[in-house]
């Protein structure tokens, strides 16, 4: 087999340890030689490990992605001219029976020198920064749901009903209910009283619902609820006054970030923000999983595959298997489905109408996973065309098809028992 990198090497990556095997040309002309060593994972062996890279002149570098320990070995490297490559570890298992870490470092730069790896997709530092913000908000707002529907199932046990009539129990009315339950307050007329704005309508279904057997040990658990989401809620509001700060200073650019030619992260999450089911919250996840910089994904077939939305590819003999979706970004894909379900909710709108046409014939979920894979390709041609979203509207399938159209309905009136004549309108 042909060598097309003749100065690799691969990593084996581990919590405590990675081993380096470096092949390079043998000294006498004939064949190839490999050399093995093993560095601990404090940065300071790491640091080394790339000074052993420069010394022999190694080019190219792969290694596996190892849960996040591969991370502080890549950002070492990465401030180095090497040419990295993170591989996907189920696509370079060894034989079954031949494992250790030096087999596995040993395998990885003889694939590589024979142009046999695939790297990965590995965001440039301002979309990776952007990424720990974007998710960790998530964690923080799964945090804040748990602890409302906590102080929910509290409330239930004993006996308050506020959630029946309000409709959001941490508005203000709620928290000031709250606050005078664990106050000490039981009497549902002066609680009912704290009512604000239109929920005042409800008040004598307030006393009702307020009248329960609320007790200490409530208002204890409610109490550290009520604390905890408040921390929670500024939490988030750092978070997104950081994201905004990032994206009011980023700049794209084809190899990189921070460039003065490229594109403003701003600009690029207002053009998403005019996708139909998406906002400026979601453009900002979005932007944050796949970046601004679409050359890394030739066409939007690519990135939805890369993604996950993309629908599986299983024939054999003729005959074809499951297309279940593929695995991929968890994060995009969760964000992408919240759209789809937001622009299955819309009136007149492109998606909307593909989200009703499909859950006839596939049901809601998969149909929602169908808009998901539509919200990102209309991502990739916005990003790469540079310009805002246009939607094709609600009639559009209508209007591309007209004939199956009248034939559908036609059908309809028929089974009703109807029978029908058309005549062309004037």
């Amino acid at each position: 087999m042909d060598v097309l990198i003749e100065r690799c090497a691969g990593i084996d990556i581990g919590k405590d340890e990675v081993v380096a095997c470096v092949r390079t040309p043998s000294v006498s002309g004939r064949g190839r030689q490999k050399r093995t060593r093993t560095f601990a994972s404090f940065t300071a062996s790491l640091e080394a490990m790339a000074d052993w890279f420069t010394a022999e002149g190694v080019t190219e570098i792969a290694m596996e992605a190892t849960g996040s320990y591969w991370k502080p070995v890549w950002y070492v490297l990465e401030d180095r001219a090497f040419g990295l490559k993170l591989v996907n570890a189920h696509h370079v298992k060894i034989l079954p029976g031949r494992k250790s870490d030096v087999l596995d470092a040993e395998w990885l730069a003889e694939l590589l020198e024979h142009g046999l790896l695939r790297g990965s997709f590995v965001p440039p530092p301002a979309i990776r920064e952007l990424r720990d913000l974007t998710r960790y908000r998530k964690r923080l707002i799964q945090a804040h749901t748990s602890e409302c529907q906590r102080i929910q199932k509290t409330l239930e046990d004993a006996g308050i009903k506020l959630d029946s009539v309000a409709s959001d129990v941490l508005g203000v009315s709620g928290r000031a209910m709250l606050s005078a339950l664990i106050g000490g307050e039981r009497d549902p007329e002066v609680l009912a009283e704290l009512a604000k704005g239109v929920l005042r309508r409800k008040i004598p279904a307030l006393r009702q619902a307020l009248h329960g057997r609320f007790t200490d040990h409530h208002a204890l658990l409610i109490g550290l609820c009520l604390e905890h989401t408040t921390h929670l809620e500024a939490a988030i509001a750092r978070l997104d006054e950081r994201v905004d700060a990032v994206f009011a200073t980023q700049v794209s650019q084809t190899h990189g970030e921070g460039g003065e030619d490229g594109v403003p992260f701003a600009q690029a999450r207002d053009r998403l923000d005019t996708i139909t089911g998406v906002g400026k919250r979601a453009a900002e996840t979005i932007i944050a999983e796949i970046g601004v910089d679409m050359t890394r994904f030739p066409t939007a077939a690519h990135l939805a595959s890369w993604a996950g939305v993309a629908p599986g590819n299983n024939i054999t003999g003729g005959k074809r298997g499951s297309g279940k979706t593929t695995k991929g970004d968890v994060w995009l894909i969760d964000i992408l489905t919240q759209c789809a379900w937001s622009a299955a909710r819309t009136r007149d709108t492109y998606l909307s109408a593909q989200f009703w046409r499909l859950t006839r014939r596939i049901g809601k979920k998969k149909a929602a996973i169908a808009v998901a894979h539509s919200i990102l390709v209309i991502c990739w041609h916005l990003l790469t065309d540079d310009h805002d979203y246009t939607d094709l509207g609600g009639d559009y399938f209508t209007r591309r098809n007209p004939d199956r159209q009248r034939d559908r309905l036609i059908k309809q009136l028929h089974s009703l028992g109807y029978s029908v004549t058309l005549d062309k309108a004037a």
